[in-house]
């Protein structure tokens, strides 16, 4: 599995971990209807509580990010399914931020000018 933990970031370790089982299901590594890792052995590989784990997998599954079948484990769900909630999530987000900047001074030059070297 493609997660890594960073023990100096200041998030808790269960974000950490939602946070990156949300990426992989967004981009594709972990595709639709796929089964996670069982709660168990992803604690194995990760050496850590494997209530931790489960705590990440209760925020995937708030988020829409994976459903449960009974007795079977966790599965992905279509990116295509929330895939829109989650930009919107993230316009939200940057629309706060942007709010902020524009507070501190920002122009909407400087603003447009830091977008622009991001995508250039």
């Amino acid at each position: 599995m493609l997660i890594e933990i960073d023990f100096r970031d200041k998030r808790p370790l269960y974000e950490q971990i939602a946070g990156k089982l949300e990426e992989l299901i967004l981009c594709g590594v972990i595709g639709q209807g796929e089964a996670l890792p069982s709660v168990r052995s992803l604690a194995m590989d990760l050496s850590i509580n494997p209530n931790t784990i489960q705590k990440a997998y209760d925020a995937l599954e708030q988020k829409g990010m994976c459903y449960s079948v009974a007795g079977r484990g966790r599965f992905a769900a279509s990116a295509d399914e929330v895939l829109p909630a989650r930009k919107k999530e993230i316009l939200e987000e940057l629309s706060g931020i942007i709010d902020k900047a524009v507070k501190v001074g920002f122009t909407k030059k400087e603003i447009t000018s830091f977008v622009s070297e991001k995508f250039g």
